[in-house]
Parts: C-alpha cells; structure tokens; sequence
C-alpha cells in the first residue's frame, strides 16, 4: 500500500465496527445491520477482531480473525471472514489486508493462517490458492433445530 491515505486498523469503536457492515454484509447476506454491533462485540469477548482496510474515509476490505491454539496446528490466527467491497476486487485491498493478516500471524509466533472458504466461492478460492495456501480439509456442519 503506497497512498498514505489508505490503511488498515482493528475496529474498536461502534463506529468503526458500524462502518464495516456494508462490506461484511456482502460475505454474511444473513446479517441484519440493527444487530452487528451486538454480535461483533460478543464475539470480541471470545477473541475475535475485525480488522478492516480504508482508502480515504471508504472502507474496501474487512477481515473478522482470532488466535487460536488446537492440537491439530498449534498456534493459529483463524480467518472467520475476509472480503473486498465487490466494487474494489482485484485492486490489492484483499491482498493488502490478506499480507497483513499474515504479519500479525507471524508477530503472534502463529504456526499457520487458516480459514473456510464457502465452496461456492470460486474467486476467492483463486485468490487463496495464489497466495500459496493448500485446502487441506472438508469442513462438515450439522443444522441443530431450534
């Protein structure tokens, strides 16, 4: 990233958090505006950050992760959620936030950066699969009725 004008920073206010929903919304269609605060905070209390991109005063990327520790990789920071306006994609806003994802991996002394990816979401899978990553397993879910 070049331009002083764009940078990248985790949302900590409600404003902030409020002003990455247009873009979240583009990847989480279920999301209801009135509610993302209240779910970005709670999630917040279990380790999750949202870190997003701004060029000026537009947001063109946001990214929801955590760090984790499992028996299965170690030290991970887990991508929940990762997208580029629809209108900003291939401009290096994702790769931008992708690579700095990634530093905050390694400055977490992380073994690995993962995350699922919807099969649907044949773009991103390129954009993943450039960056080096390797889908290394099926994610399975099981709807429990309420």
């Amino acid at each position: 990233m070049k331009s002083a004008a764009k940078r990248i920073a985790v949302a900590r206010t409600d404003d902030e958090i409020r002003a990455c929903f247009a873009v979240m919304r583009q990847l989480r269609l279920h999301l209801a505006e009135s509610e993302f605060v209240t779910r970005i905070r709670r999630q917040q209390e279990g380790g999750y950050q949202l870190a997003y991109l701004s060029d000026g005063d537009v947001i063109r990327s946001v990214g929801g992760f955590r760090l984790l520790e499992n028996l299965a990789s170690g030290r991970v920071l887990y991508v929940d959620d990762l997208v580029s306006d629809e209108q900003d994609r291939s401009k290096g806003y994702g790769e931008a936030l992708f690579d700095w994802l990634l530093e905050r991996a390694r400055s977490n002394d992380c073994h690995t950066l993962e995350l699922d990816s919807g099969v649907q979401r044949f773009g991103a899978h390129r954009f993943y699969l450039r960056h080096r990553m390797d889908i290394v397993s099926h994610h399975f879910r099981l709807d429990l009725p309420r």
